[in-house]
């Protein structure tokens, strides 16, 4: 008996040794021409580089409109023989989500209206005007494309082009969340040009993972929040104009690079800027995009009707003063 009760406190050190909590781990590099940040917690060793690595390639190859022998490249260019991989038909389900949910305000078919405005991978026209935006909208509507049952994709027209960067670059944050999964990592942040996905909680703080919402006259290389919010099992993605819009050289015209499917106009509407919190990054990159093309009001109303997504919005107001706009949901998730 004695001999047994001596050997307890042995096994209770082995066991105590095995249980060592894991880790804090940060991977950092290159992606999708920004940057990225991989947090998480481990004690194994797992090649997080070469996961992401795959994740890019494999994403690139499916929807980016950058490659020109990418599957969409290819769609976009009128081949009707492509069969899409398991990317592009989630890409193109979360896309319908948003664009039903949205009332057609986020339309991955703008592609030729933003091609046309300097935003996308062609040269822009010089000069848009009603005739020209009235040739170009009969080329745009997510309902003139079907995604088929033998996996290739029907256009009504082949000069429809498709344009998925509102939202793969959220989905492939997903992905990455997703292959960090399958090395069985629970506990993890991951941010890619500002977006982010966070998963379990960060251990060395015991509480959950912190983001910020970055400020509208943040400068890209020193980036500033506005505010701080704790995010579990969640993601967060913005969108805003205050940076990413184009002076034409001939006409002096202003184009910011979110379009309103609906009028084809790519001019500023009364958000400057949407950060959105949803169950996963490419759902809440799609509806910021989709925030920033219907302006404050049907923002407020998309809020309302559609669950489980949050919203930071910044707009200018009927007196052209600067307010913002914070839905319930987020006011809970922000630090003070």
């Amino acid at each position: 008996m004695k001999k047994i009760l001596l050997l307890l406190p042995l096994l209770w050190l082995l066991n105590s040794c095995e249980e060592k909590p894991p880790s804090l781990k940060v991977v950092q590099g290159d992606a999708f021409g920004t940057t990225y940040v991989v947090q998480y917690f481990s004690n194994t060793d797992i090649d997080v580089e070469k996961g992401i690595e795959e994740v890019i390639y494999n994403v690139n190859k499916s929807v980016s409109t950058y490659i020109p022998e990418s599957d969409i490249s290819k769609i976009n260019r009128g081949d009707t023989t492509v069969v899409v991989d398991a990317i592009f038909k989630e890409v193109f389900r979360i896309s319908e989500i948003v664009f039903i949910d949205s009332k057609g305000f986020f339309d991955p078919t703008v592609g030729v209206l933003r091609n046309a405005y300097g935003f996308g991978d062609e040269d822009a026209i010089q000069e848009i005007d009603e005739k020209t935006l009235d040739s170009l909208r009969q080329f745009v509507g997510f309902k003139k494309v079907e995604l088929q049952v033998d996996g290739t994709v029907r256009k009504t027209h082949p000069q429809i082009y498709f344009d998925f960067n509102a939202v793969a670059k959220g989905y492939a944050i997903d992905l990455i969340g997703r292959y960090l999964k399958s090395q069985q990592v629970e506990h993890f942040i991951i941010e890619l040009g500002g977006e982010v996905l966070a998963k379990g909680e960060n251990i060395a703080k015991g509480k959950g993972w912190v983001s910020g919402v970055e400020s509208i006259d943040s400068e890209i290389e020193r980036r500033s929040t506005r505010a701080l919010v704790t995010l579990a099992d969640e993601a967060l993605a913005a969108s805003g104009n205050y940076r990413k819009f184009r002076i034409d050289s001939v006409t002096g015209k202003r184009y910011v690079h979110t379009i309103n499917p609906h009028t084809g106009r790519a001019e500023q509407n009364n958000v400057t800027s949407a950060a959105v919190i949803a169950p996963s990054c490419g759902l809440a990159d799609a509806y910021a995009t989709a925030i920033m093309a219907m302006g404050f009001e049907n923002a407020k109303g998309l809020l309302e009707t559609v669950p489980g997504i949050d919203a930071y919005i910044t707009y200018t107001s009927t007196a052209n003063e600067p307010k913002v706009f914070v839905s319930e949901g987020f006011v809970s998730r922000l630090l003070n």
